[in-house]
Parts: structure tokens; sequence; C-alpha cells
């Protein structure tokens, strides 16, 4: 008998890796669709804003005003998403949302006139919400698939905007040039990136859709009566959309912030880069408070580290503590954002996965559109710094108000 077990155990463990290894490598092509829609389409764009608002004589605000339109952008698409999955398969919009994300950042680098690129960043916006919403119900799928790897799964998910954060870091520096207009160059070189992380991860959506369908509708009648109602979850859509306005001040005006502060453009590179890298990095990290926490205590855990890696730059201007925030923030941020979809995956039925997420990606997209403008007018008054202690003190608020969210029961 226990030759027979040893056997059985030798058998299981490398059946298991197989079946685990394509899991995870669908996770990662997938996840290529949020570097696309956050660190190409959103977050390359702290790069871009010195030299553009050098070029075009932007205020702080104004630069900002760039971001809130691709949050109001997203926004919108947030909103409209419910209604185009009831017509359309989550794999068809993730699909287009990357065509369109990367024919849209192409266009940017041909334009120069501020209402145009506000326009252009508000359509951005819409497009990358398609991308990002419908690649979090794919993954919270393949989630649910491999139980034991869920929180591992959604990390590798959101947490490849570090893949975009990466070639951004790469890109940037070396397609901006010393000319009139010379941002536009990166613009095109960004879009480049979005296609070619495109044809991997709209391969990967393909796969995950064939292999794991929504279910019978007859199933999503069964369950629907159990969905809880939004003023249950009300503390982490909260936390959430504080979240949403703190860490979207962070990276909208952390470069312009090292810049002032003296530091060398390959002192900013080599921040951002790092930055990135934490993030992709992030998945493996909190896999495990993902997989335990059912309730708000994730994303307070991770509102308040976010909280501190956002006021050290604040308070110290050395080098090295912009090192240390960099990869505090980017070994967190995108897991909070991975925290919400695991919230919906613990609390919510299969067939209201994407009204959910959709609930957190709404509030989400408010705090994106007040957070630039918000900040950037406190920096225009009082400084960067002062802009980044509001986004720190908004971030710790966000951070106790989710902690107050329980676990939802009777689902």
């Amino acid at each position: 008998m226990p030759t027979k077990s040893l056997d059985a155990a030798s058998t299981t463990h490398p059946t298991e890796a197989a079946q685990r290894l394509p899991t995870l490598m669908l996770a990662t092509g997938l996840s290529l669709g949020s570097a696309i829609a956050l660190g190409l389409a959103r977050f390359a764009y702290a790069l871009l804003l010195p030299s553009m608002k050098l070029d075009l004589g932007w205020s702080f605000a104004q630069a900002g005003a760039m971001n809130t339109a691709n949050a109001l952008g997203y926004l919108l698409g947030a909103l409209a998403f419910p209604r185009l999955a009831r017509r359309w398969p989550a794999g068809a919009l993730f699909g287009a949302g990357c065509a369109a994300t990367a024919l849209l950042m192409a266009i940017s680098g041909l334009l120069a006139d501020t209402h145009s690129l506000l326009a252009l960043r508000v359509i951005t916006g819409a497009s990358s919400a398609a991308i990002f919403i419908s690649g979090g119900v794919l993954a919270a799928r393949l989630a649910s698939a491999r139980p034991h790897d869920a929180g591992l799964v959604l990390g590798l998910y959101y947490g490849g905007t570090g893949w975009g954060i990466v070639a951004s870091s790469v890109l940037v520096p070396l397609t901006i040039f010393n000319v009139a207009h010379g941002w536009q160059f990166a613009w095109f070189a960004l879009a480049a990136a979005c296609a070619v992380f495109a044809a991997i991860a709209v391969g990967a959506a393909r796969k995950i859709e064939s292999a794991h369908p929504t279910g019978s509708s007859a199933a999503h009648a069964s369950d629907t009566a159990d969905a809880p109602r939004w003023p249950r979850f009300s503390p982490a859509l909260a936390g959430y959309g504080l979240f949403g306005v703190g860490y979207i001040g962070y990276m909208t005006f952390i470069v312009a912030l090292l810049r002032n502060a003296g530091m060398s453009a390959v002192v900013v590179t080599a921040f951002y880069l790092l930055l990135g890298v934490a993030t992709v990095v992030s998945a493996r990290v909190w896999s495990g408070l993902l997989d335990r926490m059912r309730g708000g205590h994730a994303l307070a855990i991770l509102n308040a580290l976010l909280a501190v890696a956002t006021l050290l730059p604040a308070l110290f201007t050395q080098p090295w503590v912009a090192f240390v925030s960099g990869v505090l923030f980017g070994a967190t941020f995108l897991s909070a954002v991975a925290s919400t979809t695991a919230f919906v995956r613990h609390n919510l039925p299969v067939s209201h996965w994407a009204k959910g997420i959709s609930a957190f990606t709404i509030v989400f997209a408010f705090g994106q559109i007040v957070g630039p403008m918000v900040i950037g007018w406190v920096s225009d008054g009082a400084g960067l710094a002062r802009g980044l202690v509001y986004s720190a003190l908004l971030l710790a608020a966000g951070a106790v108000l989710a902690a107050c969210q329980k676990p939802l029961r009777g689902v």
C-alpha cells in the first residue's frame, strides 16, 4: 500500500504541473492586454508629459487634463460595457479594444493641437476600458478553472501592466527628439508596441474563450436571485474610488517631480523601469493575499502601502528614496486592482462578474477623472510635492474605507 501511494503521488505531481503551466502561460499572454490598456495607453504619458508640457506651453493642470480625458473615456467605456457584453463575447470585445487602441496611439503621433489630443485621449480611454474589463472577465474565468492558482492568475493578468511600463520606459526616452513636437515619434513607437502585444494577447483571449465559455443561460438564470445588491459592497467601492484618485496622481506627476528635483534623465528612466519590473513581479507577491481575503482587507492593506510609497518622494528627494518608492508602488498598485476582481469572484455569482467588475471600474474611472485635475491644480499652487501628499492622504482614507468591507454572505 505505501508503494502504491508513492506511485500515485509521483504521477499526480507531474500531471498537476503539466495542467498548471498552460494556464499560467495563457494568463501571461492575456496580461499583455492590460499592458496595452494601462501600461502603454495611460502610464506612458507620464514620460511624455515633461516634453509635451514644455513644447505646448501647458500648466500642470492642463497636463493633468490629458489623463483626466483618458479617464473620462475609460468611464464611458465602463458604463457601456455591460450592454456590449450582452451582445458580444468578452473575447471579441477584448480583440476590438486592442486593435482600436493601437490605431489611436498611432494617431496621437499626428496631432499637436491640445483640444484634438484631449478628444483622442477620451476615445483611447474608452477602448482601453473594453480591453481591461473584458480581460478581467476572461482572467476570472481562467482563475476559477484553477482555484488553487486563482490569486496568481489574477495577479499575472493585472501585473501585466508592468510589461507596458517597462516597454515605455525603454521606448519613450529613445524616441523623443529635441525638435519641435519631438514627442510625436514616441507615440508611434508606443503604437507599434501595442500592435505587437495585441497579437499575443488576442490569441490568448481566443483560447480562454473557447476553453472556458460563460456557461449556459440556465445556469445564469439560477444564480441571478443570489446576487447581492451594490450597497452591500459600497465600502469596497468607496475605498477603490479613492484609490483611483490617489494612485493616478502619483503615476501622472511622479516623473515631473523627479525631474524638477534635479534628477537626470538616466535616473528617471531607471526609476520607471524598476517600477515596471516590480509591477510584473507583484503577481507572485500578493497571490496568497488575494486567495485568502474575501472582504475588503486586501484592498485596505494595498492602499495603505501605496500611501507610504506616494509620501516618500514628496518628503525626500534622494534618488534611493525614489527607487524605494517606485519598487513599493509598482509591487502594489495593480494588485489593488486585482483585489477587486478577486472580491467579485469570491462574492458574486458567475453571471454577475461582468457587472461587478464594471461597477468597480466605474468608481475607479471617476477617481481617475478627479485625480489628475485636482492634484495638478494643487501642484500649480503649492508644488508637486504637496500634490503627492494629498494623493497619499486619499489613499490612506481609501484603506480605512476598504477595511470596513466584510465578506458578503449568502452567495
